[in-house]
């Protein structure tokens, strides 16, 4: 196995499952489910070329497995605690890696698991590139200490001997950074992927270590105002040393962070990760593991007695996540970006957010302006899957997250002009309509569309546009952007803090009521004695819980669908 494909990271997303948590989950939680059990291994992913779909069989037997790993009940359920626990804060790597017979064979056996991979030697240096730059009480002396002590735990009874060394010549090399740092494993900002260490190996990677420095770490806070430093690279050194998950508990190998551990002068390893360990290195001839110091590892400092007390400051991002005003929102291969000001935020197609705070948009979309702080209008285009990013007056087009050679390029040559003949300067929203796979582009209140061709040529607006954007009845004709999403191919509108959802994204739809976006979509408080929209359901409306991708269903005598049909047919038509 290549080190660099067996990354390893601690994570701490943010998954929210939709309340209420019932014995019989919403639909929504359900397919949140499927899609959590999917990304840690528990079920294959699907293959819609394939047409291979979930059975349901086949996830009560993942959901088993699942509960059996994380020690629940085994209901085969989504049930309340397995809900809770599939929101847990944890480590991205797939819990199940491997055949079934392997499985098998590793249950009957061991609950600790290996990745196969080892060091061929068992004198490792390491050293510390650099200290947190967000946690100010931890010093170069402390972060070294702490880390000299987290390697310990693994050293103390097996044969594995760490020794202190130049930076760039240690085996395990140890940094905090942010964002994109050269190892194509970018971190997410506070609250997402707390750290990450790649397997043993011959490559210049293998054994390093690295920690999201946009993280509050502490050690030995047992009030949890941070994230313990000491409690992660302990296991994050294990997955240096070649050990995967573990199911047992206790261990420091769950998927699962699990706060602080103690002193860290007197912890020691679960039994479990005991076994795992000498099972790699053998069991330590020598039992009193001698004290730090000599040629090459320097005299460490002694621990404070109390640890720092750490006061959290307010997440500076609350604020601009809950208040809205997104300058422009797009459904990019299936996830939803979410951008304002110079950040934006990135929801999976789970229905779960990678961080609550928001990620640098020039740190990931490289190519755009260094000082870029706005976006107008994004949308991913079908033909090829390149990205169109509207700015000001210019367009920039991306291939994955880099922009293509010869951008940016002026929005004058999509050739857009107003009713009035004005030549179109900028692009307020942008999407592709689900219905007949037409991009459609807004600006003052107008709409054009266009039949994009192969080749990613500029096309030219198609006939008889632009349009009245009022012809996109109950929702804004100035929204900040719009997009399709979710296989229904419903059309969502944004403006301000409020969202609105045509259904399968037709128009003139009887019932369209907005809905928060912060409290749907960025999983803020809803407001103090919130009530239902001021409408309110009326006689014979169900309204639908299942998250944000329903809107409330209405139940309609026959004459009335059939003329809601008639009129939805003909604004159909007039668009097609």
């Amino acid at each position: 196995m290549d080190p660099v494909s067996g990354l390893l990271c601690l994570t701490a997303t943010v998954v929210v499952l939709a309340p209420p948590v019932t014995l019989a989950p919403m639909p929504d939680q359900y397919s949140r489910g499927v899609d959590w059990l999917s990304r840690y291994g528990y079920l294959p992913p699907p293959d819609p070329r394939g047409g291979k779909l979930q059975t349901k069989e086949g996830i009560e037997k993942a959901i088993r497995q699942m509960q059996r790993f994380g020690g629940l009940r085994e209901t085969g359920k989504l049930d309340s605690d397995t809900l809770k626990l599939m929101s847990t804060p944890r480590c991205s790597l797939p819990d199940i890696v491997g055949t079934e017979d392997m499985l098998r064979r590793r249950r009957r056996r061991k609950r600790y698991a290996l990745s196969g991979l080892r060091w061929d030697k068992t004198n490792l240096t390491w050293s510390v590139l650099n200290i947190p730059t967000r946690s100010p009480f931890l010093k170069q002396d402390l972060v070294t200490t702490l880390m000299f002590h987290a390697l310990k735990v693994w050293s103390d009874n097996t044969n594995i001997q760490f020794l202190q060394s130049e930076a760039n010549r240690a085996d395990i090399k140890i940094s905090f950074a942010q964002s994109l740092h050269d190892d194509g494993y970018p971190f997410d900002g506070k609250g997402g992927t707390l750290a990450h260490a790649f397997f043993p190996g011959n490559v210049d990677i293998a054994g390093d270590t690295h920690f999201d420095d946009e993280e509050t770490w502490t050690y030995g806070d047992q009030e949890n105002a941070g994230t313990d430093l000491f409690t992660v690279a302990v296991h994050e050194f294990g997955h240096a040393l070649g050990l995967s998950h573990s199911s047992s508990d206790p261990s420091i190998m769950k998927p699962y962070y699990q706060g602080p551990v103690g002193d860290v002068r007197d912890y020691t390893l679960p039994m479990d990760d005991l076994l795992a360990i000498q099972t790699l290195y053998g069991i330590k001839r020598k039992i009193v593991t001698p004290p730090p110091g000599g040629r090459t590892t320097p005299r460490l400092p002694e621990l404070p007695n109390t640890p720092p007390r750490v006061t959290l400051q307010p997440d500076p991002s609350y604020q601009a996540r809950c208040k809205g005003g997104f300058d422009a929102v797009a459904n990019i291969r299936g996830d939803v970006f979410f951008f304002k000001g110079p950040y934006f935020w990135r929801m999976q197609r789970s229905g779960s957010l990678v961080s609550l705070a928001p990620a640098h948009i020039t740190n990931f979309w490289i190519g755009l302006p260094p000082d870029t702080d706005k976006i107008d209008a994004v949308y991913e285009r079908k033909t090829d899957s390149h990205i169109i990013f509207f700015i000001g007056s210019q367009f920039w087009v991306f291939k994955d997250t880099v922009a293509l050679p010869g951008y940016p390029r002026p929005v004058s040559e999509w050739g857009m002009r107003t009713q009035r003949g004005s030549p179109v300067k900028n692009v307020e929203a942008a999407f592709v309509w689900a219905h007949n796979g037409k991009t459609y582009l807004f600006s003052g209140g107008e709409f054009w569309r266009f039949t994009e061709g192969q080749g990613g040529a500029v096309p030219r607006p198609d006939a008889e546009y632009p349009r009245n954007a009022s012809l996109w009845k109950d929702v804004p004709s100035d929204p900040d952007d719009i997009m399709s999403w979710g296989t229904a191919g419903n059309t969502y509108f944004f403006k301000d803090n409020s969202y609105w959802v045509l259904k399968s994204g037709g128009l003139d739809q009887d019932v369209i009521t907005p809905k928060s976006i912060a409290v749907d979509w960025m999983f803020c408080p809803a407001p103090p004695h919130a009530t239902q929209s001021a409408a309110g359901p009326s006689s014979g409306e169900t309204k639908c819980s299942c998250g944000i991708n329903e809107a409330p269903i209405v139940a309609k005598p026959s004459w009335l669908i059939f003329s809601s049909l008639l009129i939805l047919s003909q604004c159909i038509a007039q668009l097609m």
